[in-house]
């Protein structure tokens, strides 16, 4: 079951998302070889509580830190750790915003100084795909239109696209219904409204699409060992369009 939004709700995961976009950009300037995923995550907790917001996935279902933060061939759910990062490695940042009660989720993957050309097209093409993904977040269209359009494009680029992981409803709480796939077929899945909002949040990867956990239950990486790079954003399905809650 998922829940519609009224105008005030949508407002107040606007703010928490404009907060979050900002924590994104201060984020972009941290980012640089010798610094740890750890002092990201430091960092993050530090800054909204600066702002008088919470990260709301701290504790979700025992998860510990503020932040994931997923280097290389991790998918989602990495853990902070005190290893520095090194030139040419990619990261994602996903964390969730609690801002007076407002939720917003967004995850934006980052460069790590100079990266190969192959692994700038997989950032390029996993971003893109999140915007064509919008595109079809329009009331009377369908889940499916979601992942159909992201799934074509990637596959056209060389890449492939996560099956295990999707976006989904959000608020009051993290997760809801309906879930958004980010493959699938045109036509099909549940029908957008006026009132939902949802997070869309493809994971692409270099090789196969397929993934394996951690022994810590949390993190999924790729099963062959190639990157994967993760975009996302949280948007409301309204009568004139999608509207991205999480961007200033």
């Amino acid at each position: 079951m998922f829940t519609f939004k009224s105008e005030r709700e949508i407002s107040l995961m606007r703010e928490s998302g404009k907060l979050l976009a900002l924590c994104h950009q201060e984020i972009a300037k941290l980012i640089k070889p010798g610094i740890t995923t750890m002092e990201i995550d430091e960092f993050v907790e530090k800054f909204l509580k600066e702002h008088g917001a919470t990260p709301e996935q701290k504790g979700y279902n025992g998860y510990p830190y503020a932040t994931c933060a997923s280097i290389n061939d991790e998918i989602c759910h990495g853990f902070p750790r005190t290893t520095p990062l090194k030139n040419g490695d990619i990261v994602t940042i996903d964390m969730v915003v609690n801002l007076h009660g407002g939720l917003a989720d967004s995850a934006w993957t980052y460069a790590v100084g100079d990266i190969p050309k192959k692994t700038q097209h997989l950032l390029e093409v996993t971003e893109k795909s999140l915007y064509m993904g919008i595109e079809q977040a329009q009331a009377g269209n369908r889940i499916g239109d979601i992942g159909h359009t992201i799934q074509t494009y990637v596959e056209a680029e060389g890449f492939s696209v996560v099956r295990q992981f999707t976006g989904h409803g959000i608020g009051p709480t993290i997760h809801e219904d309906p879930q958004i796939p980010h493959y699938g077929s045109p036509g099909r899945g549940v029908r957008l409204k006026e009132g939902m909002v949802i997070t869309i949040e493809p994971m692409v990867n270099v090789g196969v699409w397929s993934s394996k956990m951690d022994d810590n239950g949390w993190t999924a990486r790729t099963t062959d060992g190639e990157l994967s790079a993760q975009y996302e954003h949280t948007i409301a399905i309204t009568k004139d369009g999608p509207v991205i809650l999480t961007q200033l």
